[in-house]
């Protein structure tokens, strides 16, 4: 059995004839390294060639939105049909990146003017967005953050991102924190261990969230230092950002089992974007093999609103019949929420089809994915438990603290493994008593 795939051994030797080798390979230091920037590189390293005239239109697309591609994701790239390929789609630039709709903004999600403090994104009541990294491992043709890409790559000093911590400390009301970037996995080991043990130093910090598509585009990345690392700062969840089932390989299933064994929750966001993934059939292939590798589809994103990105938007109406196509016909945990991420900074908005048909004052009318019209009875009479609003003194059926385990007593106190008593002393024995006089 081949240590890698032809296409891959193939692509390494070009890159470095005297150096091609799986350890190599498998370095995601040299692929950064070797990551391609440049159209030549692209066509010597995949031994094809473009039209002269598509090619002098890729080059000035170049000039705003720059290429950068791992050596490993342009491995996935089929030859066959490379044009019409998924990987090709998102990895390689196109001429329709330059036409700017007028509904097209920069920043569609208003991140920058919610932004209190550098590197703060506070939208949401409970939860940040706190941008650790300004540098990503490809250059993704559909991110959202467009306007970013080819600005100076930067990872944020210690003093910029004890900014975003201070802020985070200064704000009770904030117990959830996703790390974002750029990729928060382009940090250092060192660096990004420095980041978690001050935030799970924070006591009203309760979740910690990492973003990356490292999993997708260099699954090198997930090492067993990395995860061992992470181990420590536990409980933390990790999302990432699959598009396409062809992006689910055996080095990616690898990547995605070191995480799930170190006991990390694993979510995908994915978006839906034209010519990738707009089919029920491609989108419900890939969120069963999310599913087989212990991933639950959070998120399909409508395609956002960011300049460059027309090509790649659908209608709402495919987003929706992909969610027909998924609900009641494959297992809950396996549909994905859908949504639309509001333009001007509204924050997600989901959607699905509608199972509501009507309503009275007692009964539902309801239909489900066969099409079957049916009613839920409603209550004849429904009685809510008074409620005078003062929380504090509640004594209804508020009960938010945790429930304490009881603990064992008498002879079953004795009998208990983990419980140290070797002996009962009644309170008023004579013996003991006396121990405590001396």
């Amino acid at each position: 059995m081949p240590i890698y795939s032809s296409n891959q051994q193939e692509i390494a030797e070009r890159i470095s004839p005297r150096t091609a080798s799986l350890p190599k390979w498998k370095d995601w230091k040299w692929q950064l390294k070797n990551s391609i920037q440049n159209v030549d590189d692209f066509e010597d390293l995949l031994g094809i060639k473009l039209e002269e005239k598509e090619r002098e239109k890729i080059i000035l697309t170049l000039e705003k939105f720059p290429l950068c591609i791992t050596p490993y994701y342009l491995s996935l790239i089929d030859l066959d049909d490379f044009p019409n390929g998924p990987i090709f789609r998102q990895a390689f630039p196109s001429p329709a990146e330059l036409n700017v709709d007028r509904h097209d903004l920069a920043d569609p999600l208003a991140e920058d003017m919610d932004s209190p403090v550098p590197g703060i994104t506070h939208r949401y009541p409970d939860r940040v967005l706190f941008h650790i990294s300004n540098v990503c491992s490809m250059y993704c043709r559909h991110c959202t953050r467009k306007r970013k890409v080819g600005d100076v790559d930067t990872i944020p000093s210690k003093d910029s991102i004890s900014q975003g911590l201070d802020y985070i400390r200064g704000n009770p009301i904030i117990r959830d924190v996703l790390l974002s970037g750029g990729d928060p996995l382009m940090l250092s080991d060192d660096y990004l261990d420095w980041i978690l043990t001050e935030l799970r130093a924070i006591p009203h910090v309760q979740v910690i969230r990492i973003g990356s598509r490292m999993p997708v585009v260099l699954p090198y990345r997930i090492t067993d230092d990395l995860v061992a690392m992470f181990k420590k700062h536990q409980p933390l969840w990790f999302n990432t950002h699959f598009n396409h089932p062809r992006e689910i390989t055996a080095s990616s299933r690898q990547a995605l089992a070191k995480l799930a064994d170190a006991g990390l929750p694993l979510g995908n966001q994915t978006v839906l974007l034209a010519g990738v993934n707009d089919c029920p059939r491609i989108m419900k292939s890939l969120v069963h093999k999310l599913v087989e590798n212990r991933v639950r589809p959070y998120y399909l994103y409508q395609c956002d609103l960011s300049e460059g990105l027309t090509h790649f938007r659908t209608p709402v109406g495919k987003g929706i019949e992909i969610m027909e196509s998924l609900i009641g016909h494959t297992s809950g945990f396996s549909v994905p929420t859908y949504v639309i991420d509001a333009p001007g900074g509204g924050g997600k908005i989901p959607l699905n089809p509608n199972y509501l048909i009507s309503l009275s004052t007692n009964k539902v009318v309801l239909r489900n994915y066969e099409g079957v019209i049916t009613t839920y009875q409603e209550p004849d009479s429904y009685e809510p438990v008074f409620c005078d609003r003062k929380c504090e003194q509640c004594d209804l059926q508020l009960h938010l603290d945790e429930a304490e385990e009881c603990l064992p007593t008498g002879i079953e106190k004795l009998l208990a493994d983990h419980d140290q008593t070797i002996s009962l002393t009644p309170e008023d024995n004579k013996r003991m008593e006396r121990r405590e006089d001396d």
